[in-house]
């Protein structure tokens, strides 16, 4: 049985309730989600900023980002059957709906549950750290992939083959906590000719650097990128949950 809908403006739904040291992944079975939460707000990143937006949080990530704004979601979780959560998304009646994590492609019931809800007709972006392969992924998933950073302390791990996955619909993010994270963001822009192939997106790891100093890099650069702001951390607390 679903936990009864939460009464938060979010509607989050309060997996706090039924919260445990979560088993490995391989313990997972067909059909199940290890799931850290669930829950409808405003989308903050992305060219789908501002909209209505549920968020299917899965736990477990295998990266450890030194400005990781969900650490939580390392080592807390419950197993949820895929086909709850799809009726649990489903029941909040929202056009868009986010997959992120923890990474959400560590999880193998993660790409059904995408088709699921694209054959819904649900608008689905997905939130991947870009070092897992996304071909599997259902052409109808609005790719979001974080390339990571040197200042991350995970930038080895990422997978430029796929690259030459991503659709011209899709999108790539830099998160940037210093002057040479941001170096390396636009010679990587522009070794890969990023900005002409997919829309790009550039975040400034939150309290670390100065936007409008990263506002005058991406001037002074010549790329075409978006500075991107993580809208709920200024409407909301910026340690806030389910928002």
């Amino acid at each position: 049985m679903l936990p009864p809908p939460s009464k938060s403006v979010s509607g989050l739904w309060p997996l706090q309730s039924i919260v445990h040291r979560i088993s490995p992944l391989k313990d997972l079975k067909p059909g199940e989600l290890l799931l850290h939460e669930l829950y409808r707000s405003l989308q903050g990143e992305s060219t789908y900023a501002g909209l209505p937006c549920v968020f299917v949080r899965t736990a477990v990530c295998h990266q450890r980002c030194r400005w990781c704004d969900t650490p939580h979601a390392f080592n807390q979780g419950a197993v949820i059957p895929r086909a709850d959560v799809l009726a649990k998304v489903l029941s909040l009646n929202t056009p868009l709906v986010e997959i992120t994590g923890g990474e959400p492609l560590l999880q193998a019931d993660i790409l059904p549950l995408m088709v699921e809800l694209c054959n819904a007709g649900k608008t689905v972006l997905l939130e991947t750290s870009g070092s897992i392969a996304v071909g599997p992924v259902d052409a109808r998933v609005h790719i979001i992939m974080d390339l990571k950073c040197p200042d991350s302390g995970e930038c080895e791990q990422n997978l430029w083959s796929n690259l030459d996955k991503l659709k011209r619909s899709d999108e790539v993010k830099f998160v940037v906590a210093s002057r040479r994270d941001w170096l390396w963001a636009s010679e990587t822009i522009k070794q890969y000719k990023l900005d002409m192939r997919f829309t790009v997106q550039v975040s400034a790891a939150f309290g670390e650097v100065n936007l409008k100093d990263l506002a005058e890099w991406i001037l002074q650069s010549g790329l075409n990128v978006r500075l991107q702001l993580q809208a709920h951390k200024y409407v909301w607390d910026p340690k806030a949950r389910g928002v």
